[in-house]
């Protein structure tokens, strides 16, 4: 892993800049939301959708396909 590739500067602002390559993959397109959680002090940045966007997302589904886990009811 380059380390190069995936390091960003906090500016005085507190800002980052997200590299081009990061930024391509994730189809991000100016004044895209991110949201962010932290876990074990490690900061992760997550692409925002709002809740229609995934709607229809288990169409076709039934509830045979789910297998039952036992820690659920």
């Amino acid at each position: 892993m380059k380390s190069t590739d995936n390091t960003v500067t906090l500016s005085s602002k507190y800002q980052v800049v997200l590299p081009v390559s990061l930024r391509e993959s994730l189809k991000l397109k100016p004044g895209a939301k991110l949201t962010w959680i932290e876990v074990d002090g490690v900061a992760q940045l997550i692409p925002y959708h709002p809740a229609s966007y995934f709607r229809g997302i288990a169409r076709g589904l039934s509830s045979t396909d789910i297998p039952d886990e036992p820690d659920r009811f």
